[in-house]
């Protein structure tokens, strides 16, 4: 039986970009001709049905995130089809936020305002930096004129909750580089920012030839630097690389770190879905390659990924290790809600964690402190069973 009081939220994911950036290790896929939309929406349709089938949901979503790849390359009239689709599989509840992520280089203000009146009313925008030296070096497509005209014409266009992501610890950086592409972001007032450090991930261009990074000292400093920039203009640090003005946290990103359930449809998608505590809460995955899994959909009976559930032992682990991104950290209510588990073979490695000064405790919540954070993985070591 499908728990009604876990919140439920859909994510779909559109994987073709116009180039692959050397460090992405996304499923995205280059453009190599036209892009077939009208087939592959009708194929996230029929993914989502087979979803919602499969699993019994009634459940109505608060927010959907459309992710990618570049989901703003696909047209408004393919979005509205999308879009209209979905809403006629499952509610929506209230004032539901929908998130589309777009790439600077895509942006056209008649297609923006469409976006806008769809109903898509969070926008974010993939800048990574405002310096064209660096956008050069990260392989980007834009340069920082039409960085900066992205974010005007999401204004224009009626966007009011414009997230802008930016990377710091960039290939050559000096002091001071991460410190100006947040000063630019913030005057161009954005209601989010997601600051994240660029790592070498495998199976990407730049694992395969890493670029010479800034020493760690330098990094550290850049990032406490821009932390206290972006408090000082009232962006709280929610969750370890998102900060956002009061009340304009994304849904989406909330979920997924509260161990919330979520459905994921496209090419690569994954999701979370609680059937039963605790021992039915089901990881999913569809086909990565958007060919194959258009390919896929000729068969409309056959699921078009796998799923696994998450073996209980685990799930201490996987509570813990989503919750404490979060600066509010979790409470123990909300532990037993999301897990089904006993919180008696938690609370004295908590304790012992408190008194250590790496967690703390507040308002019935436990939150890693600002020493903490800097240990969060020895922190987890404590709760894989």
């Amino acid at each position: 039986m499908i728990s009604t009081e876990i919140p439920l939220g859909l994510y779909i994911h559109i994987p073709w970009c116009m180039k692959k950036c050397p460090y992405c290790d996304f499923n995205s896929h280059t453009i190599s001709q036209e892009m077939p939309e009208r087939r592959y929406v009708a194929v996230l349709l029929q993914d989502l049905l087979l979803d919602i089938q499969r699993f019994q949901e009634t459940r109505g979503i608060s927010h959907i995130f459309i992710g990618g790849g570049t989901p703003s390359l696909f047209s408004a009239e393919a979005m509205a089809t999308l879009l209209a689709g979905v809403r006629q599989l499952l509610p929506w509840q209230g004032q539901i936020e929908i998130t589309l992520e777009a790439n600077p280089g895509t942006f056209e203000s008649s297609k923006f305002a469409e976006y806008r009146a769809l109903g898509i009313n969070r926008l974010s925008i993939g800048i990574q930096s405002f310096s064209d030296r660096y956008l050069r070096r990260l392989g980007r497509v834009h340069c920082a004129r039409e960085a900066v005209q992205a974010v005007e014409i999401a204004h224009a266009a009626g966007f009011d909750n414009i997230n802008l992501d930016l990377m710091f610890g960039l290939p050559g950086a000096a002091a001071g580089d991460s410190q100006q592409d947040i000063a630019t972001a913030i005057a161009l007032q954005p209601t989010h920012i997601s600051l994240y450090q660029l790592t070498l991930e495998p199976n990407t261009y730049f694992h395969k030839f890493p670029p010479s990074l800034p020493d760690e000292d330098l990094i550290y400093s850049e990032q406490r630097h821009c932390q206290r920039l972006l408090a000082d203009h009232g962006y709280l640090h929610y969750e370890i690389s998102a900060y956002g003005k009061r009340h304009r946290q994304c849904r989406h990103n909330l979920n997924y770190w509260q161990f919330g359930d979520y459905l994921g449809i496209g090419a690569g998608a994954h999701g979370k879905i609680t059937r039963s505590l605790p021992g039915d809460i089901v990881r999913t995955w569809k086909t990565r390659h958007p060919d194959h899994y258009m390919a896929n959909s000729a068969k409309p009976t056959t699921y078009n990924g796998g799923s696994q559930a998450i073996a209980t032992t685990e799930l201490s682990l996987e509570f813990i290790m989503n919750s404490l991104r979060l600066h509010a950290g979790f409470s123990l209510d909300s532990y037993i809600a999301r897990t089904g588990l006993d919180t008696s073979a938690l609370e004295q490695s908590l304790s012992t964690y408190v008194q250590q000064g790496l967690l703390e405790y507040h308002d019935r919540h436990y939150r890693c402190s600002a020493k903490g954070r800097d240990f969060l993985d020895q922190i987890l070591t404590e709760f894989a069973m």
